[in-house]
Order: C-alpha cells, then sequence, then structure tokens
C-alpha cells in the first residue's frame, strides 16, 4: 500500500469524545480518493459511486499524525476501485480499512465515461523528458 498524503489531528477534527471524528476522517479519505482517480484517469471529473463496509478498528487523538494509503484494486470500463487503510503514523496501528472505494470518471454531461485505462500510471512516466 503506498501511503500517499499526512493529516495532523487538530482540535476542529475532534468529536465530543476527545477523538478524531469518524465524519472528518471520511471526508479525507473520500478526497484523497478523488484526487488519486483524477490524476489516474486523467479526468477532473471524478465521483464517488461507491464504499463498501467501513471498519474503525482503533482511534486518533489530538496532536496524531495519519496518514492515508491507497491501492488500485481494479480498472472498470468509467471506474477505478481503491482500497485504502488509515494509519497512525508513529505507532503504524490501523485505524480505519475500507475495501472497496468505487470511483467513476465522467464526460461533459455528467455521465460515465470510458477511461481507456488498465495499469497504475505516474505521472513522471506521461511526462517527456
Amino acid at each position: 500500500m503506498r501511503f500517499h498524503t499526512r493529516k495532523w489531528v487538530k482540535p476542529q477534527d475532534l468529536n465530543p469524545n476527545a477523538s478524531l471524528f469518524g465524519g472528518r476522517l471520511l471526508e479525507w479519505i473520500d478526497e484523497e480518493c478523488a484526487l488519486y482517480s483524477i490524476i489516474q484517469l486523467e479526468n477532473p471529473k471524478v465521483v464517488t459511486k461507491f464504499m463498501s463496509e467501513i471498519n474503525f478498528k482503533s482511534s486518533a487523538s489530538q496532536g496524531d499524525i495519519i496518514e492515508i494509503g491507497i491501492d488500485v484494486v481494479k480498472f472498470g470500463n468509467a471506474s477505478l476501485t481503491l482500497r485504502c487503510e488509515v494509519r497512525n503514523k508513529m505507532t503504524r496501528e490501523t485505524i480505519i480499512s475500507i475495501e472497496n472505494i468505487v470511483m467513476v470518471s465522467l464526460d461533459e454531461l455528467g455521465k460515465p465515461q470510458a477511461h481507456g485505462k488498465s495499469e497504475i500510471e505516474f505521472v513522471k512516466d506521461r511526462l517527456k523528458d
């Protein structure tokens, strides 16, 4: 799993129990998956279609640094299925895992659009030397 983003848990990210609010964490995951998909599919019009069971395994507290990891599960015709794990950067303890997040590439009218991709590409490989 490649961990792409780090977040610092701040007071505004906490729930009444003084731990990381699950909704905030899901917001961060959704944004990270959207950015990853936009880059992979080379299309700024990408939406979240589906998230499988969300498994909270531990919590995070104010001051913790967490990291968001994403792996590609599969490429569909107009979709990209991802897997996500969020962990504490310092302890490596898993905070949450989501096995399937389906992102869909859209056309100008907001309809699913075939993306023609079948494998992970890195931006550096798309650039000419």
